[in-house]
């Protein structure tokens, strides 16, 4: 549950939850009207839905109203389960930790003790440790410092759908850069209706270089752990 009061202020300040979402982010179209970054990705988002009128642009139109359905799907889970940003982290986690025995698990765990890191779990587990992992990096500074970062960037309400907007169109381009850069975790998060969230916790991902884990050494990622949590 952790930050789910600030996401969803967020998100409430953007628009994005004052409006029927099944229409505000489905039904474009219907109208065109925070801070010039996400105003101004609003307003291309807008504009690329007058493709939507001309024949050789369908696929533009399509891909976003694929993006707009897919970014409903993962507000409607957070005011469900409140829960993603932990969600997301123990995807990433599982996919890193599943694979390694306890004799790694037990080595990554002893790497981050010496830089005054405790990660303790019941059982010295690939699932087990993701869990534990994953709990300290949702408490820890780094990601409570981003999620403050986001939850701030709350649009004028007078800007309406270009705030709106341009939240997604900002999470849509977070979703591409995952899939490019890490196929795996984005089809993780794909699968759980997650993968359209992750721009909440990209900055800290891209800090950290979390995505290098699926080629890291058990010290490189130990060292990832570390820049997550401080």
């Amino acid at each position: 549950m952790y930050y789910k009061n600030q996401v969803i202020s967020y998100l409430q300040s953007n628009h994005i939850l004052a409006l029927n979402l099944d229409h505000a982010l489905a039904g474009v179209g219907k109208g065109v009207t925070n801070q010039i970054e996400t105003i101004g990705a609003g307003a291309t988002r807008a504009l690329y839905y007058t493709s939507c009128f001309t024949d050789e642009y369908q696929d533009v139109c399509q891909q976003q109203k694929i993006e707009d359905i897919r970014f409903t799907l993962g507000v409607t889970r957070l005011l469900r389960h409140g829960g993603v940003v932990n969600d997301m982290l123990k995807i990433y986690f599982e996919q890193i930790f599943w694979h390694k025995t306890h004799e790694q698990i037990e080595h990554i765990q002893e790497l981050l003790m010496a830089v005054n890191i405790h990660i303790s779990t019941s059982y010295l587990t690939g699932h087990g440790f993701a869990l534990a992992a994953a709990s300290a990096v949702s408490v820890g500074r780094k990601l409570s410092t981003d999620i403050a970062v986001v939850a701030g960037r709350a649009a004028n309400t007078a800007v309406g759908i270009a705030a709106l907007y341009g939240v997604v169109q900002k999470a849509a381009d977070s979703a591409n850069r995952l899939r490019s850069a890490h196929s795996a975790y984005y089809a993780a998060l794909y699968t759980q209706e997650l993968e359209m969230m992750y721009f909440l916790i990209e900055p800290l991902f891209e800090r950290a270089g979390a995505l290098r884990a699926q080629w890291a050494s058990d010290r490189d990622i130990a060292d990832i752990i570390a820049k997550m949590i401080r």
